[in-house]
């Protein structure tokens, strides 16, 4: 796949959005009209927008991994890039070092840090776990750079993962034991994470966490790879994402009868589904967006998209749920049950607003 475009793909920016959409008020919009309603379909979505308590897969945790894949499809185009044009080893490596750095910070800040209350101070969060893995997932990638290599580091990662988890054996537990107190995960955070535990015994943007989420990063890489190589037409691509990611999905429902599924300790189960969900999700947007091209619809996510870090630290620090009511409590009132899904689209449009201003302005916070 030595043969590159470097066109950038519409439909990166418009999944990331979508993605961003379910956490920013998306999912409150959904949550309200099935209470409000006795819609069958509203009723099982919603259960779909929680969490699985531990065990097993909901819609909802694919939010997290989506993301993370997303950022790993756009490592050739930011990355082999860079690398092509002669940009030295050592500028690369500063940028990803700055990055991983910089979200950490970030991701401090989100957990409260400027309260300086250290007693009950988190070190880990989602962003740190982002700059991290991402990290892992472009140095990995900058030593490689084939698609051979970088699918070995992969599947190296997904197999040394699943090892570790099931057969080295954890103080009190022994071995295999994948529980929040029991698994080699929580034991790790125990004795090297600083600060307190999001889990109380175990942190699910812990130590091991970060080095499992690099491989889906990797995945996305590898994804990006194909998307970029122009020795495959277009709709070729389409067909290789999709058989890929229903190999991947396979695999992991057929493992999760004895190596289950669970986000909260990154399961190479978990991995592989979230990946071949993941490259189902972006073979469809792909082929709408930039093989179809219908893109006017995109405009929506792709504001929400470009500016994804800017919205989740927005989203933290402004109060826009006070500002809806403001707005728009008034109009609210006058839907009755209905009230709270209309404070959510006041919220939704409300912060898509703030995220246009800033798309007119060019103001991108890109970390």
């Amino acid at each position: 796949m030595s043969n590159t475009t470097n066109n950038r793909l519409l439909s990166l920016d418009t999944l990331r959005g979508f993605d961003m959409f379910w956490i920013i008020g998306g999912e409150y919009f959904f949550l309200g009209l099935s209470e409000q309603t006795d819609w069958f379909w509203l009723d099982k979505m919603a259960i779909q927008l929680e969490h699985a308590e531990w065990e097993g897969f909901h819609a909802f945790d694919l939010i997290f991994p989506l993301f993370m894949f997303i950022s790993g499809v756009a490592i050739p185009y930011a990355i082999f890039s860079k690398l092509e044009k002669g940009v030295p080893k050592k500028q690369v490596y500063f940028k990803i070092f700055k990055r991983a750095i910089l979200l950490i910070i970030l991701g401090i800040v989100y957990n409260g840090g400027l309260s300086f209350q250290f007693e009950n101070f988190r070190i880990a969060s989602v962003l740190g776990q982002i700059g991290l893995a991402y990290l892992i997932a472009a140095i990995i990638v900058i030593n490689t750079r084939t698609f051979k290599a970088i699918g070995i580091w992969t599947i190296g990662i997904l197999l040394g993962y699943f090892l570790l988890q099931l057969f080295v054996p954890v103080p009190e537990f022994g071995a295999g034991l994948l529980t929040p107190a029991g698994s080699i995960n929580g034991y790790i955070d125990r004795i090297f994470l600083p600060g307190q535990l999001y889990g109380k015994v175990f942190d699910p943007e812990g130590i091991l966490c970060i080095i499992s989420a690099s491989a889906i990063i990797l995945m996305g890489t590898l994804a990006g790879i194909l998307l970029r190589s122009n020795n495959y037409k277009p709709l070729k691509k389409v067909v290789i994402l999709n058989a890929s990611g229903i190999l991947l999905i396979m695999c992991a429902l057929i493992l999760d009868t004895w190596y289950p599924i669970i986000k909260s300790i990154w399961t190479s189960t978990f991995n592989l589904l979230t990946g071949g969900i993941s490259l189902l999700l972006l073979a469809f947007f792909y082929l709408i967006i930039d093989v179809w091209k219908f893109q006017k619809w995109t405009f929506f996510f792709r504001v929400i998209g470009m500016n994804s870090i800017a919205i989740y630290l927005a989203v933290r620090i402004i109060d826009f749920r006070f500002t809806s009511r403001f707005l728009f409590g008034g109009l609210a009132d006058l839907f009755g049950d209905f009230e709270p899904v209309i404070l959510v689209l006041g919220l939704l449009c409300i912060e898509w607003l703030f995220l246009y201003i800033l798309y007119k302005k060019d103001i991108f916070l890109k970390v």
